[in-house]
């Protein structure tokens, strides 16, 4: 809501969170100028590769800008995406850590103010939004070797169209694991092209303990095999929503 552009919509997609979260959701569903929907399901462990799915199914919106629920945006988050947006490519963009003190004090205080300069603030070079720069660096930082499968699944947009064309999320995906990486090997496998939107798009990342990551390995193993067989559609995916 404090954005200088807003969304189309806002859809929170929600893996299982409680009665507490329903009540923050349906607060601001009442004061929200967009759009507000709860897309939520029952919690049966980590299945955020299931959620996402199903908010995409519900989006009504061609162009997906797609967060986690650990950050703070910069004010001209959704305007820099929306600007960037170019068909047939998708975009990875930056994530800036905030230490473990410095996140208390925000959230205690629901401070979503954010200063690249304050102690306290990692990434400080990725911190500054530099439109002029955008160019420089979109079709040629980080896309190279294994750096081209990587992206941060906090921060990232596609066109909506794209996603079914390769059928959103793998939900054979079972806890914490590579899902947005192996997602991006279909996008690209389909031949989509992806960007970086360096020094704009920029989100603020929250500290918090890490999630457990006791299926990584078959996780592992689900995105070795998009990446050395050419895949492009995973079977169990969003078009059981459609």
């Amino acid at each position: 809501m404090e954005q200088t552009v807003l969304p189309a919509e806002i859809l929170v997609a929600d893996d299982g969170s409680g009665e507490s979260t329903a009540k923050i959701v349906e607060k601001y569903q009442k004061i929200s100028p967009v759009p507000l929907l709860h897309i939520w399901h029952e919690d049966n462990g980590f299945e955020l590769a299931k959620i996402r799915n199903k908010a995409i199914a519900k989006a009504s919106g061609a162009y997906i800008i797609q967060i986690d629920g650990d950050l703070i945006l910069h004010p001209y988050f959704i305007k820099d995406h929306i600007d960037f947006a170019k068909e047939n490519s998708f975009v990875r963009a930056s994530r800036i850590y905030i230490d473990e003190k410095l996140s208390a004090e925000k959230l205690k205080n629901l401070d979503i103010s954010v200063n690249p300069f304050s102690r306290g603030i990692a990434n400080f070079f990725s911190s500054f939004r530099i439109p002029f720069l955008w160019k420089k660096f979109e079709s040629n930082y980080k896309i190279s070797g294994d750096e081209r499968w990587e992206i941060h699944g906090c921060n990232m947009a596609y066109w909506r169209s794209d996603a079914i064309e390769v059928n959103g999320y793998n939900e054979d995906f079972k806890g914490w694991g590579p899902e947005d990486k192996e997602f991006v090997a279909r996008l690209l496998n389909a031949g989509k092209e992806k960007r970086f939107l360096k020094l704009g798009g920029l989100v603020f990342h929250i500290f918090h303990p890490v999630n457990a990551k006791e299926n990584l390995k078959k996780n592992e193993e689900i995105f070795a095999l998009a990446k050395e067989n050419g895949v492009k559609y995973c079977e169990n995916g969003v078009s059981q929503y459609l």
